[in-house]
């Protein structure tokens, strides 16, 4: 399996079928995203890429039969329903496949907690900031429980989501996983030394927003506020490219929008992600695509 096989807190959505009901990503801060999804009844089997952060999947309704393995490896079985909860910490991707039985919705919260503030509550609870925490399927937890109700409570509710709040339960949360889900022989999550999720999030915006323009790692590197040569080595290790490499890609993936959704020329669809050359961008397209720009939309 190749190191591309690694995303971001809110790149693991695109991975993973199903509806975003909720969400804290505009209003908590950058220790902590919560999202709330209404997943497919049957899942066949996926790959879910790893995450620099320790992801929490609480069940909010319904009742699954979810099988996880390591790639290739046996499936490991478990009965999940309304409160059961997965911890999650692994550093490779791995496979899952669900299905739903019953008639009520398969909804679940996704908790993300910042390495830095889980290094804190190590700290204070252990005298140590190595985040090494157990793998959790299909466990139970009352007290766990109750605080993610409350981020749920919060997400739903009809008022503007506080942002205060959700950081106040986060830093709860993570001293509840500290004092009670400790494993002492596992790998130091810190360590791993990826691009955290709220800079390659930044970061990844700003690519967005500037694929027209010419490629500047310094411009990069200054949003995640790091040196050139830190920045590259660790969005390396969070995306498996470099960020010439990704932001290559996130134009070609723009074009072939382009191409398939709209009627503007060939040449224009070049300007509009940064190539004032119809001959270069023909040549990168079918480099990263392996077809023309042409080819491409004739299979419209």
């Amino acid at each position: 399996m190749s190191s591309t096989d690694r995303t971001s807190a809110e790149g693991l959505e695109a991975y993973i079928q199903g509806e975003r009901l909720a969400a804290s990503a505009d209003s908590a801060s950058r220790d902590v995203l919560v999202q709330i999804f209404n997943r497919r009844r049957v899942e066949e089997t996926f790959i879910v890429p790893a995450v620099a952060e320790p992801l929490v999947v609480w069940i909010l309704s319904g009742h699954a039969i979810v099988e996880e393995r390591e790639l290739g490896g046996e499936w490991a079985r478990t009965e999940v329903s309304n409160g059961d909860f997965f911890l999650t910490t692994s550093a490779v991707p791995y496979e899952m496949r669900w299905k739903v039985s019953g008639h009520e919705p398969f909804e679940v919260m996704h908790i993300y907690l910042g390495i830095s503030l889980l290094e804190r509550a190590m700290q204070e609870v252990h005298g140590a900031a190595a985040v090494s925490l157990k793998e959790i399927s299909g466990g139970q937890d009352a007290a766990l429980s109750q605080l993610l109700e409350q981020f749920r409570i919060e997400l739903t509710s009809h008022h503007e989501v506080s942002g205060l709040f959700i950081a106040g339960i986060a830093q709860c949360l993570a001293v509840h996983l500290a004092r009670n889900y400790l494993d002492a022989s596992a790998e130091n999550l810190a360590r791993r030394n990826a691009l955290p999720a709220f800079k390659l999030k930044r970061v990844l915006g700003l690519m967005e927003k500037g694929l027209h323009l010419e490629f500047s790692l310094g411009d990069l590197a200054l949003e995640a506020g790091m040196s050139e040569y830190h920045f590259s080595r660790l969005f390396k290790k969070a995306t498996g490219h470099s960020p010439s490499q990704y932001f290559i890609s996130m134009r070609m993936a723009k074009a072939r929008q382009l191409l398939m959704e709209t009627g503007m020329s060939i040449i224009d669809i070049g300007m509009e992600v940064g190539y004032s050359s119809p001959s270069h961008f023909s040549q990168v397209f079918r480099r990263q695509v392996g077809l023309s720009p042409s080819q491409y939309r004739a299979q419209r």
